[in-house]
């Protein structure tokens, strides 16, 4: 029961802060989680908790949604959902993590020396959805991964969030079906994940309600912020 409080109190302040940045709960969740239960039980749980999350922020955000950045997101990040959550089993987790953290670092100091970056096209969306569902697979969440892109199309607050979290949905929902291909979904995965479901839509809902008190300008800062965290905790193995 400790554990699962403890869990809990933790996707509440989590699912909180995806609701405000429109990412980084998950990557900082997977620590918490794999310290509490495992690796193994880790990162499919943390998929069950992030499919609330994500589709409350949806729902939430839902006449803001960008329709076809997340049609062009999901013909990439399905399929590579489906491989990397085969390969989760095998995959050399740690230096993959690393990358990411130097990407990441990267992509915040491009932002800003790069003083009128080229916007990405649309269906260049599924490229980062590739990318992302296969790291999100191998490591429970890589949200950080695509928020400067879909930060350079122009989307903010609302838009940006209920956009970057569909997208997210249709990764997670695949990679659901993949982790239960290769037996990664036991009981206590389902048991807790339902469990966590109270406590990441209340954090989602409060969420909310705080990013609407917040300028643009401040929500950006915000989202930089995040994704030099999120590489620093990806480089440091967390």
């Amino acid at each position: 029961m400790l554990t699962v409080l403890a869990a809990s109190a933790a996707a509440f302040a989590l699912a909180l802060l995806s609701a405000v940045a429109g990412f980084g709960g998950g990557v900082l969740l997977l620590p918490v989680f794999t310290v509490l239960f495992g690796l193994k039980v880790a990162v499919p749980m943390l998929t069950l908790t992030q499919l609330s999350s994500n589709g409350s922020r949806v729902w939430l955000n839902r006449r803001e949604l960008r329709w076809q950045l997340i049609g062009w997101f999901a013909l990439g990040a399905v399929p590579c959902a489906v491989a990397g959550g085969l390969l989760l089993a095998h995959a050399p987790l740690a230096p993959l993590t690393r990358v990411l953290g130097v990407f990441l670092i990267g992509v915040v100091l491009w932002r800003r020396l790069q003083r009128t970056p080229r916007a990405p096209t649309e269906p260049s969306f599924a490229a980062v959805g590739a990318a992302s569902g296969l790291g999100s697979a191998l490591l429970g969440s890589v949200g950080p991964l695509t928020a400067p892109f879909f930060l350079a199309v122009g989307l903010a607050r609302s838009a940006y969030i209920g956009t970057e979290a569909a997208s997210a949905l249709t990764m997670h929902l695949t990679k659901i079906a993949a982790y239960g291909a290769g037996d990664l979904l036991t009981g206590q995965v389902w048991l807790y994940g339902a469990a966590l479901t109270p406590a990441t839509l209340l954090g989602s809902w409060v969420g909310k309600k705080i990013v609407g008190r917040i300028s643009d300008r401040v929500f950006v800062l915000f989202v930089e912020f995040g994704l030099l965290a999120a590489g620093v905790l990806f480089l440091i193995g967390l």
